[in-house]
């Protein structure tokens, strides 16, 4: 079994997207190469500027759920902090068992 992940994506223009995956690696370079999600074709210059292994694909739902709900200024302290799971889980209030 692999890992679901939440990860964010910045644009040129710096607005961030948030997705999950299994495999971040491949899905950043499907949205670098305009496959996937139509939000960031012809965005320009893509950066990956967060990714947090979360377990199961539940988990990492309800997560990118939670992200989408904050503001911007919020993503971005997000971004800078790096939280690891325990730490995103928990600002997220998102309980676990």
């Amino acid at each position: 079994m692999s890992d679901w992940y939440v990860y964010m994506v910045r644009t040129e223009s710096g607005a961030l997207y948030t997705g999950i995956s299994n495999n971040v690696e491949k899905r950043f370079e499907a949205h670098c190469l305009g496959r996937g999600s139509k939000f960031l074709r012809a965005q320009g210059d893509l950066t990956l500027v967060y990714q947090c292994a979360l377990g199961d694909r539940s988990i990492a739902s309800r997560a990118e759920y939670r992200l989408k709900q904050l503001t911007k200024v919020e993503k971005e302290i997000l971004v800078k902090d790096r939280l690891d799971r325990h730490g995103l889980l928990k600002k997220l209030e998102i309980e676990v068992s």
